[in-house]
């Protein structure tokens, strides 16, 4: 018996391995990759001293912070829904840090602690808004990015004042002193530790329940998935993200009412950039985070060219409709992928549960009236 069920282990292991080589270059992902690379190489070869270690670690720190916001959309947009309120939760998160520290040390992690707790009321608010009231996520967040752009102009008339500390502002400016990198950023650190954590949670239970309510919350729901909460998290997460992200602006930005606009479909772009689709259920948290890696080079690859900035965004669009039309078409050319195994209940690994009953959340909707959550 031992003779026939041992040598099956290694050729799991080698189908495992063999599946992650696919993902990684194979379909969708291999295009941002593949991208990345020749940009950096581009960028490398109009600038030599890019490829050094300082460089790259300055060009790591920059990127950062959209690193960390495409991982929060990702979340939203593998469940089937949509995040605008980003841009607006970073500006307001770093104006109101301003305001509130204006300068004093000792109230530094006070007020972060206070993002935090507003981040995580935001991205509450637009969960419950969507799937409650089953507002369009598209409206609910919109509708939020212009409540928030609105009462940070209406507080500050404007102009933004105050100061933000030194410790605050040390996140996103500096690091660790090394002798070869000449200095590890604290940003970088923060994105790798986030990004490892992103990974850990998409190969759990929760990430396999996030990937199918995006594939097909109907079918979810039926295997006793509660889609609605499943969704609000992914909310949740992308605004706490969000908020790292405006602790780490605020180390180099400065204290205006446009930190952070235009950062929601900056965001939305890597993510599609790195061949995850718009309407949920496929994609690689990696990847859109090699998409905002890539957006940001190119960015850097045209500061390089000298390109007028009446020009970039045309650019820029071509490139990602380019690489994301290369992608949908490699996508097409897969076979479709095998029915995902939902883990339900209180017991990731438990049976499946019973159907579900139309009105009781499970569709990605909350429960309806005389139902319990």
């Amino acid at each position: 018996m031992s003779a026939t069920t041992s040598p099956a282990r290694p050729s799991a292991r080698a189908s495992s391995a063999g599946s992650s080589l696919l993902r990684l270059f194979g379909g969708g992902s291999a295009t941002v990759f593949a991208l990345l690379i020749v940009v950096l190489l581009a960028i490398t070869v109009l600038n030599p001293s890019f490829a050094e270690p300082p460089s790259l670690m300055a060009f790591l720190r920059s990127a950062a912070p959209l690193v960390i916001l495409a991982v929060g959309q990702y979340f939203v947009i593998v469940s089937g829904e949509f995040d605008l309120s980003v841009g607006s939760l970073v500006g307001a998160q770093v104006v109101i840090a301003a305001k509130l520290i204006d300068g004093e040390e000792s109230r530094t992690y006070g007020v972060i602690a206070l993002m935090f707790a507003f981040g995580l009321l935001v991205g509450l608010v637009n969960g419950l808004i969507t799937t409650i009231l089953r507002v369009p996520s598209f409206i609910t967040t919109l509708g939020t990015l212009l409540i928030l752009a609105g009462a940070v102009r209406l507080w500050t008339g404007g102009a933004p004042t105050g100061a933000l500390s030194d410790s605050f502002r040390q996140w996103g400016r500096q690091g660790i002193d090394l002798p070869v990198l000449r200095q590890l950023p604290y940003a970088l650190i923060v994105m790798v530790v986030l990004g490892i954590g992103a990974v850990l949670l998409m190969r759990a239970p929760f990430g396999r329940i996030l990937m199918a309510s995006g594939d097909n919350a109907e079918a979810a729901g039926f295997s006793g998935v509660r889609v609605w909460r499943t969704r609000t998290v992914a909310f949740v997460l992308s605004s706490t993200l969000a908020t790292v992200a405006a602790i780490l602006i605020g180390g180099f930005a400065g204290v205006t009412a446009q930190v952070g606009q235009g950062l929601e479909f900056t965001a939305i772009t890597a993510v599609v950039l790195g061949g995850v689709v718009l309407g949920g259920g496929r994609g690689w948290v990696v990847a859109a985070m090699a998409g905002a890696l890539t957006y940001q080079a190119i960015e850097r690859l045209f500061t390089q060219l000298a390109l007028p900035s009446t020009a970039r965004p045309a650019l820029q669009g071509l490139i990602i409709i380019a690489a994301v039309a290369y992608a949908a078409r490699s996508g097409v050319r897969r076979p479709a992928r095998p029915p995902l195994d939902v883990p339900t209940g209180d017991d990731p690994s438990g049976p499946a549960a019973s159907p579900a009953d139309p009105d009781d959340g499970r569709d990605g909707r909350a429960p309806g009236p005389g139902t319990s959550p």
